[in-house]
C-alpha cells in the first residue's frame, strides 16, 4: 500500500560540486527544498518523486560569488526561481538500493536524469511522534545542458568553472 511522506526541510539538503579554476573543488547547497514522495515498496511503479529547490536560496558560503550564481550568468533566478524533480520511474539497483529515473528542470530547461538512491531507510518514529524514512541520492550533469554556460578563460589556460556537476541529496522524509 502506498503511503505518502513530506521532505522535512529542515533535515534535508540538495548540495553540489563542482571543480574550481581545473584546480579543486567548490561545495554549495541549497537551503530551501520542499516535495512529496509516494513510496511503496512492494510496488515501485505506485511509487513517485516531486521535489522543488528555491534557487535564491544558493549559498557557497562565499556571498559575493553566490549573488553571482543568483544572477543572468547562472540561475537568473527573476527569470526560474525554482528547480524541479518529477520522477518518472523508480527500479531496484541492488539491496537497499534503487535507481530513479526523472526529468529536471534548471534554468528553465528540463532533462532526463537518473538518481542512484541508498535507501530509503526502515520507518522510525521520531521523539515528536512523526513516522520518517530517509534517502541519499546522487547523480551527474553538465550544467551547459540546462543553459549555464556562463566561464572565464583563465590565463594560465583552461577555465574558471567546470562543466561537470556532482548533485547529492539527503532527505528526511515525514510520513504524511
Amino acid at each position: 500500500m502506498p503511503a505518502t511522506y513530506k521532505i522535512d526541510p529542515a533535515h534535508s539538503s540538495a548540495n553540489f560540486v563542482v571543480r574550481h579554476m581545473m584546480i579543486t573543488n567548490v561545495r554549495g547547497g541549497f537551503s530551501k527544498l520542499q516535495g512529496t514522495v509516494v513510496w511503496d515498496p512492494a510496488s515501485l511503479s505506485q511509487s513517485s518523486v516531486e521535489a522543488t529547490v528555491d534557487a535564491t536560496s544558493i549559498d557557497t558560503r562565499e556571498p559575493d560569488r553566490d549573488k553571482h550564481l543568483r544572477s543572468a550568468d547562472f540561475f537568473d533566478v527573476e527569470k526560474f526561481p525554482a528547480i524541479t524533480f518529477l520522477s518518472t520511474g523508480l527500479e531496484r539497483s541492488g539491496d537497499g538500493e534503487l535507481t530513479i529515473a526523472g526529468i529536471l528542470t534548471i534554468h528553465g530547461v528540463s532533462k532526463p536524469v537518473t538518481l542512484a538512491v541508498d535507501g530509503p531507510t526502515a520507518e522510525g518514529k521520531d521523539p515528536w511522534g512523526n513516522t520518517r524514512i530517509g534517502a541519499s541520492a546522487t547523480t551527474k550533469i553538465k550544467r551547459s545542458d540546462f543553459g549555464l554556460t556562463w566561464n572565464s578563460t583563465l590565463e594560465t589556460g583552461g577555465i574558471l568553472v567546470g562543466d561537470d556537476i556532482k548533485i547529492e541529496i539527503e532527505v528526511s522524509l515525514i510520513r504524511a
